[in-house]
């Protein structure tokens, strides 16, 4: 009897199918009384030690070093922190005939978040693109990543985001800066225990992740944020998402062919620039939007599974072009390895 398998043209991150349970579970069993309390206290150790143990794998070295290629690096932050506001500051015109309010705030927030690491280098490697300039991309978008999405948040999003204040970049600084900070502090002396113990260690990421969703999407439920959210609305944010999708990934291949830019570096601009970053959104909006993130992060949970899926397929086609030298090919382990690492940092 054959084992049922998706297709390989459709990979479907595991940790998506956790999140969706998660989201499940919340719904069912929302924390209330002193059990929203506690996971409320919870999920804020949680955050600060997440983005402590970012702080703590970011070598910051690796990612000024890259900067020797500026040009590919300005290109990719001008993609992940210009472009993508600007394409979702223009979305706003969707409302409320395709999205309602509180999807739109979702929408923007998503093209506000820094770029991925780990499903960035891993697909740039499977089309055989320069990945060492994936690499500095994808750490030294995180890096301003977390000063950059908060001060473009308030600058977007402001009060209308339900919650949203001068409080929130306060929080943000306490929550996630200073934690981030410190991890690159003691990165000198903690370096090693956290790269010798990186799978507990990822264990413990995606679990800090998990948490945070079942405390935002508990109270969404409790205050019955759920019911503005219909099936209609629903596929009205998956079609904005896949035209936002396919807009990123074409103005980074032919606007970084216009730039001159050879096909490996050009490999790089496009998953770097194209892509966002769960890890680094999840914690962000449960700061910055408080009972309010459960619809803040949904669009970037949608977003996520969908650049994994679609950028799956672009790289395998990529690693079968034509080059003078490189005749191996890809193989499909490598494929799904690709895709098993999109959450891990992204």
């Amino acid at each position: 009897m054959k084992r049922l398998r998706w297709p390989s043209w459709m990979p479907i991150d595991p940790y998506i199918l956790l999140l969706l349970g998660t989201v499940g579970l919340a719904a069912l069993l929302p924390a209330r009384g002193t059990g929203a309390d506690v996971a409320s206290g919870a999920s804020t150790a949680a955050i600060a030690f997440l983005f402590f143990l970012y702080g703590a794998r970011l070598s910051t070295r690796e990612a000024l070093d890259g900067l020797k290629h500026w040009r590919l690096h300005v290109t990719v932050l001008a993609c992940t922190f210009v472009v993508f506001p600007l394409l979702g500051t223009a979305a706003r015109g969707l409302v409320p005939v395709l999205l309602t309010q509180p999807l739109y705030q979702g929408l923007l927030f998503l093209t506000l978040v820094p770029s991925t690491i780990q499903s960035s280098i891993a697909f740039t490697s499977m089309a055989r693109g320069n990945v060492p300039a994936a690499i500095c991309a994808g750490s030294f978008s995180s890096l301003v990543g977390i000063v950059i999405t908060p001060l473009l948040a308030a600058a977007l999003l402001g009060s209308s985001a339900g919650g949203f204040s001068a409080d929130s970049l306060v929080q943000i600084v306490l929550q996630l800066l200073v934690p981030f900070v410190a991890g690159q502090l003691l990165r000198r002396w903690i370096g090693g225990f956290v790269a010798r113990h990186k799978k507990v260690l990822g264990l413990v990421d995606r679990g800090s992740i998990l948490l945070v969703v079942y405390t935002a999407f508990s109270e969404g439920m409790v205050q019955g944020i759920w019911h503005q959210v219909s099936p209609l609305r629903l596929a009205g944010l998956l079609a904005v998402e896949a035209v936002l999708l396919a807009v990123m990934l074409a103005l980074t291949w032919y606007g970084s062919k216009a730039l001159r830019f050879g096909r490996e570096d050009r490999i790089a601009i496009q998953f770097a620039g194209s892509k966002k970053s769960l890890a680094s959104g999840l914690p962000m909006a449960s700061v910055l939007f408080g009972a309010h993130a459960s619809l803040a992060v949904l669009p970037l949970m949608l977003f996520h599974q969908m650049q994994l899926m679609v950028c799956a397929v672009i790289a395998k086609r990529r690693a079968h072009d034509p080059e003078p030298g490189v005749t191996a090919p890809v193989s499909a382990a490598a494929s799904r390895t690709a895709v098993g690492t999109g959450t891990r940092s992204g």
